[in-house]
């Protein structure tokens, strides 16, 4: 029988090395004025709406569609390790709820190796997160971050 709380069911993952030192990849993740700038798919606008980065601290941000609607991201830090490590919940309303977003930094000389997780309440919700396109919007976001870090 299968544990239904096995979390390598649950879980989509990411992997990017950026050629850049991991405080440049954390100062992106942590900054709002950074965040901003990287966050959500190529073309859209995004506004911090909170940032309390701390454990227990909310993030808010919102993305404006080009049709004039907006998708909202939020959630609640539950663990933060400078230069290591942040583990968030998140929903973003409309399409995704629920979730635990993990992203791991990794120095590696002067590049930083870089893992990101969402790990999804069931296997079912994973298997239905990935064929709504995760792979495909979170790598256009981590290619915007990509293309921040390298230019900062």
């Amino acid at each position: 029988m299968e544990n239904p709380n096995d979390i390598s069911k649950r879980i989509l993952t990411l992997k990017r090395t950026f050629n850049v030192p991991v405080k440049t990849v954390w100062e992106a993740w942590t900054r709002p004025e950074h965040v901003a700038q990287w966050w959500g798919p190529k073309g859209m606008e995004v506004k911090v709406i909170q940032h309390e980065f701390k454990t227990g601290g909310h993030w808010k941000y919102v993305m404006l569609m080009p049709d004039g609607n907006e998708f909202i991201s939020e959630g609640v830090y539950s663990e933060i390790i400078e230069f290591e490590k942040v583990v968030s919940s998140a929903n973003f309303k409309p399409m995704t709820e629920g979730v635990i977003l993990q992203a791991l930094f990794e120095e590696n000389g002067d590049k930083t190796n870089f893992t990101f997780s969402v790990i999804h309440p069931t296997e079912e919700y994973c298997k239905q997160q990935e064929k709504m396109g995760f792979y495909n919007g979170w790598g256009s976001a981590f290619d915007r971050l990509e293309n921040f870090v390298a230019s900062h």
